[in-house]
């Protein structure tokens, strides 16, 4: 696939109409590194991201403000990993189970991208409220109906000029009701948590290590009520489920698809986890899984821009272009990964690709899941890349590993992969489609 894009734009800028405003696409290494370099003074993310998911009302003005979350998620869940992972294995096989619930020899059809965001979110929130809460039904429902509602509300205030954002968001803005009805499942687990720390106090030695206690602790100073601990925590399962489920269901529209690389898979897979368990070392190294994710994220990707960014104050590009204040600009991650001049038949899937590239000398960790370039953007690139892809890596390559190990899969009908949908800048796999499952009919 030629985009003409970068043949008639490599290496320079170009602007796109949406229906609100111009977006400014710079192309290119060159362009993508100098984007990253920049100052937040300069190119700030937070007003890019208000601009694209406008933050205010479709994840509340307090998030929009003090996005402390960010470095919670940053330095305590990815420094915890190796604490945390076992607990979120152990959910993801139980929801596994439950959500592709095969029998005997027998094909059963699932609704992919259901199953994966209610397994997702049950195998996240292990993490975030911890047991029993994780299981509750009607949380779960709430996080992932919180998390399609911020898609669709960010399309519609989008459609507005700015003058009118605001009543719009209003209108349509469900961030607000969702807090309210997380109010009465989170208010429990506080106040339990509260009436402990209390009773034990700071060095409460089997004090939970979960994103709630840390929430809970770094609110106390700023806004430490229920409803902003519950806004919080429905925050951070709008960034886990969103981006995980689309990245898990790519992954297995395209296993399900090329059923052969089941082998290889499993012969990489299951003898790591007989010798390590379910740990964080033994997914270090599956290698070919995780090229596999990687490879299916470079070729559909969560959102066809990256490195979105506002301009804070007048700058001029390295390539000429003047950029005034508040113009809205990005990096065209489609066209980035599509281009044959970054990755050899750039249009074809090749779920070993960066596997190959890494058995190259001095290369072993460059083309793994969670490493950004300039080449490879789908998780941002530079010192604002996403910072829970370390903790989504871990967890889908566990889920990946796991459904590899016990299920045989393949499409109905012909066979082929379901189309992605485009609802503006992000990218959905087929929200409909069905995947045959069965279990594995080689015993492990």
């Amino acid at each position: 696939m030629i985009n003409p894009y970068d043949l008639q734009y490599r290496g320079s800028t170009f602007k796109i109409a949406m229906l609100d405003r111009w977006l400014v696409i710079a192309n290119g290494p060159k362009l993508v590194d100098e984007m990253r370099r920049r100052p937040d003074e300069e190119l700030n993310l937070m007003d890019g991201l208000a601009a694209f998911v406008q933050t205010k009302y479709t994840l509340g003005e307090a998030i929009h403000n003090d996005p402390y979350h960010v470095n919670i998620i940053r330095d305590k869940l990815t420094r915890g990993l190796p604490a945390v992972l076992p607990g979120v294995i152990d959910e993801l096989t139980l929801a596994v189970r439950e959500y592709i619930p095969t029998e005997g020899n027998e094909w059963v059809s699932v609704h992919c991208s259901k199953a994966a965001r209610d397994i997702v979110a049950r195998a996240s929130n292990r993490v975030f409220v911890g047991l029993p809460a994780c299981r509750n039904r009607a949380y779960l429902d709430l996080a992932i109906e919180f998390t399609l509602s911020v898609i669709k509300d960010r399309i519609i205030i989008n459609m507005f000029p700015e003058l009118l954002k605001p009543i719009i968001g209003r209108v349509v803005g469900n961030a607000t009701r969702h807090v309210r009805r997380a109010v009465p499942y989170v208010a429990p687990l506080v106040e339990e948590r509260r009436r402990l720390m209390e009773e034990y106090g700071e060095d409460w030695s089997e004090k939970p290590n979960d994103m709630l206690q840390w929430v809970m602790e770094e609110a106390a100073s700023r806004d430490p009520s229920v409803k902003a601990i519950a806004e919080r925590l429905l925050v951070v399962n709008f960034a886990a489920i969103h981006t995980s489920s689309n990245t898990i269901t790519h992954a297995l529209y395209h296993l399900a698809e090329m059923p052969e690389t089941l082998q290889p898979l499993r012969e990489e897979v299951e003898p790591l986890v007989k010798e390590e368990g379910w740990t964080k070392a033994a997914m270090g190294k599956m290698w070919r899984l995780d090229s596999f994710l990687r490879e299916s994220q470079r070729y559909n990707g969560i959102n066809i821009v990256s490195l979105m960014r506002m301009v804070d104050k007048d700058i001029t590009l390295s390539d000429g272009t003047f950029l005034p204040k508040r113009t809205l600009v990005a990096v065209p991650a489609y066209s980035t990964h599509r281009d044959d001049a970054v990755y050899a038949d750039a249009a074809v899937f090749d779920p070993f690709r960066f596997s190959r590239m890494r058995e190259r000398e001095g290369e072993g960790t460059k083309h793994q899941f969670v490493n950004t370039s300039v080449e490879y953007i789908s998780f941002g690139h530079g010192k604002h890349a996403c910072p829970g892809r370390f903790f989504a890596a871990n967890e889908l390559k566990a889920m990946l590993a796991y459904i590899v190990l016990n299920y045989d899969m393949k499409l109905p009908g012909d066979g082929k992969r379901p189309l992605n949908v485009y609802w503006g800048p992000t990218v959905v796999p087929a929200p409909s489609a069905q995947v045959l499952f069965r279990k594995r009919q080689v015993s492990l």
